[in-house]
């Protein structure tokens, strides 16, 4: 018998840092494999290679974690008003709901701050799961990271306008 995960969401601080870039190569290196090659893989976690760059990135933008049990399951950024510029979920915590709470989470708060949709770059692994929650595909894009290409696919959910009858 399962017991419901309790997930708890809080913001990112500044010791976050280190942990966060774990997630990201774990996620990386862990569930992607059927959709990117190992260079691609080795690529992607690279950009995380400098912690204190990739945390001082996430900084910069609004980013929450969740946590369950009390240790960090997972993560997610918003850039701007209107996009969701990171979703990594440590590969142990995923089908457990932790990416749910943190993009709703984020589509909230970006409907909050008056933003009409929320954009995405979601890579191949993680287009199902926003298709899902009703982003629409609208263009496949291939990105440089060091001497490796990645494919991904600008995703776009629409908000729905804020009630404005009392």
């Amino acid at each position: 018998m399962t017991r419901p995960t309790q997930i708890a969401l809080r913001p990112m601080l500044p010791d976050d840092g280190p942990i966060l870039a774990a997630i990201f190569a774990a996620s990386i290196d862990e569930l992607t494999g059927d959709d990117y090659a190992p260079a691609q893989q080795a690529a992607w976690i690279g950009t995380a290679d400098d912690e204190a760059s990739f945390a001082k990135r996430l900084q910069a933008q609004l980013t929450i974690l969740a946590t369950v049990a009390g240790e960090v399951a997972g993560f997610a950024s918003l850039k701007g008003q209107d996009e969701l510029d990171m979703l990594y979920v440590q590969p142990d915590a995923v089908g457990q709901g932790v990416a749910s709470a943190l993009c709703d989470a984020l589509e909230k708060i970006a409907k909050g701050r008056g933003a009409g949709g929320l954009r995405v770059a979601a890579s191949d692994t993680a287009q199902g799961f926003f298709a899902k929650r009703g982003y629409l595909a609208l263009h496949r894009e291939t990105v440089p990271l060091g001497d490796e290409w990645l494919g991904r696919t600008a995703m776009r959910l629409t908000l729905a306008a804020p009630d404005t009858e009392h």
